[in-house]
């Protein structure tokens, strides 16, 4: 017995001088504030966002499978009156709505490309104001595609256009892309993949979307920060079945397919059948942000160290977002079952979607979601899957050429690297370039997070001139 005293009283000792060495670790590390905000409204962004305006008042919304080039080339009149020098000055490829601009630098040796889509989701619901006024009020542009992405191809074309009329010759050649398929992962981006692929280049870098200037990147850290995306989650949408003989419902049997499918759907969100992991790209995210969060959150942030298995049974628990950046998930979305109230069906069916994380990638994933259903007596068929994209080299020269025009456009902005869960059009450059950057140079706060595929979508356009300075210094700058 009292050996057994004397083993647990180490123990204990252990646990406080483990403890306090974390404390006296977090005490010493220097306290940060990202202090970067843009400057107050002023002639410069109001002339961007009337621009801004005039982009999403056409209404370039995607449906799925749907060839609606038309539409899109309606909108590409729009960009060749708002933005008349890079028509000009430009080669200019159009594939089936898909976008591709080539500007001749001084060498070919690193071309980089800019990036972001022009369709948008469909806009349902009650707006503030309607979804494609393109409404200027309030500080801010409201309608689809505002913020999701018209914004920042709104910029990177101003950009261009300003430098254009300079008469400059950028240092390497440029590349503008934006699809019309970006919403629905169709096959708009991988079209001007292959005409990349024809021509022979490899891309230096590519910015798109995904990332950006993030207020409060997680609960409890204050501020704006620029949140660099380095890869994406793999993604797949799967279906599950489940059948019987049917009958009538006065007299139901145990086990339906419903039923089935319920307890299926309450098993998995309870117990998940995938394991958490902090990989190196997160944790590195939490070392950085870890001078900028209060004491208890850098204590944890700080202390990886010896934190790393609270902070994997915790994280999930207090944000959905920094959860799904630890393990493979999956999200219930579609039921369907009988057609009447009093029939039991033959038949049930359950769509989900599915997004992997690399130490459980899309194999493994679908093997273990099969098996779980298999419990249950269902079947599985996958619609669509693809795998997780190749991490960006966050100690690269490309990412580290990105950091360096941030912190040139947005002085006292601080930067991460950043795990995507969703995804973008990047995903589909990997085979012409190995630093996929996704970071859109606009403010997205938790209202302009929430607008993006829901109600009252909305941008402050005093963040509009950075983000065209951003693309500006970006093309500029010495690769």
């Amino acid at each position: 017995m009292k050996a057994l005293l004397l083993i647990l009283a180490g123990l204990i000792g252990l646990v406080v001088f483990l403890l306090l060495i974390a404390v006296i670790h977090t005490l010493l590390m220097p306290s940060k504030v990202s202090s970067y905000k843009p400057k107050e409204d002023d002639r410069e962004a109001l002339e961007l966002a009337e621009k801004l305006s005039e982009m999403i008042q056409s209404d370039t919304t995607s449906h799925q499978g749907v060839s609606e080039v038309e539409k899109f080339r309606e909108f590409h009149k729009v960009l060749e009156r708002l933005f008349p020098t890079v028509h000009e000055k430009l080669e200019r490829t159009d594939i089936d709505g898909n976008l591709l601009y080539y500007w001749k630098g001084k060498s070919s040796e690193k071309p980089i490309l800019l990036m972001s889509h022009q369709d948008v989701v469909p806009a349902e619901g009650e707006w503030k104001y309607p979804p494609f006024s393109g409404k200027i009020a309030e500080g801010k542009v409201w309608g689809r595609g505002a913020a999701d992405t018209k914004c920042s191809v709104m910029a990177f074309f101003e950009a261009t256009e300003r430098l254009l009329k300079e008469g400059f010759v950028p240092p390497q050649d440029v590349y503008l892309a934006s699809s019309c398929t970006e919403e629905w992962a169709g096959d708009g981006a991988p079209k001007l993949v292959k005409e990349l692929q024809r021509r022979g280049v490899e891309l230096y870098l590519l910015c798109d979307e995904g990332g950006g200037i993030i207020g409060e990147p997680i609960g409890g850290i204050h501020g704006n920060y620029a949140m660099i995306g380095i890869f994406e989650k793999g993604k797949a949408d799967v279906r599950f079945t489940a059948r019987s003989t049917g009958g009538h419902a006065s007299a139901p049997p145990k086990n339906t397919p419903i039923a089935r499918l319920s307890a299926f759907v309450t098993k998995t969100e309870k117990h998940s059948p995938f394991k958490k992991k902090l990989s190196p790209e997160v944790v590195s995210m939490f070392k950085t942000l870890a001078p900028y969060a209060p004491f208890g959150l850098k204590l944890l942030f700080g202390n990886i160290w010896l934190f790393r298995p609270l902070l994997k049974a915790v994280l999930p628990a207090v944000s959905a977002q920094a959860g799904a950046m630890l393990r493979t998930t999956i999200a219930f979305t579609m039921q369907s079952g009988s057609d009447a109230c009093n029939v039991i069906p033959q038949e049930a069916t359950l769509s989900a979607n599915m997004r992997f994380i690399p130490h459980q990638g899309e194999k493994e994933s679908l093997d273990i979601i099969k098996r779980q259903a298999e419990k249950f007596g269902l079947s599985m068929e996958v619609l669509h899957s693809n795998d997780y994209t190749v991490p960006v080299d966050i100690n690269g020269s490309a990412y580290k050429t990105i950091e360096d025009v941030i912190r040139k456009t947005f002085p006292g902005l601080a930067t991460s690297p950043y795990v995507m869960t969703g995804a973008t059009d990047a995903q589909f450059y990997q085979p012409v370039c190995k630093s996929c950057i996704r970071f859109a140079p606009v403010i997205y706060s938790p209202e302009q997070m929430k607008g993006m595929h829901g109600l009252n979508e909305n941008i402050e356009y005093n963040c509009l001139p950075g983000a065209v300075r951003f693309y500006e210094n970006l093309i500029r700058a010495e690769k």
